[in-house]
């Protein structure tokens, strides 16, 4: 008896894929937020690392 492969491609509908984009922009946003009050914070600190974010 031989074994029988199928491969088998799925692309993501439209809705999908739009609820996948803003998912990445909402988090894209949402970290440019934290990286602008964090810089607001120690704007005069000249030595800011990741660290202290």
């Amino acid at each position: 008896m031989a074994n029988k492969s199928y491969k088998f491609r799925f692309y993501p509908t439209q809705e999908q894929l739009l609820a996948k984009t803003f998912g990445c922009v909402l988090i894209y946003n949402k970290m440019l937020a934290e990286q602008k009050e964090t810089y607001e914070k120690f704007k005069d600190d000249k030595r800011v690392s990741f660290l202290s974010q």
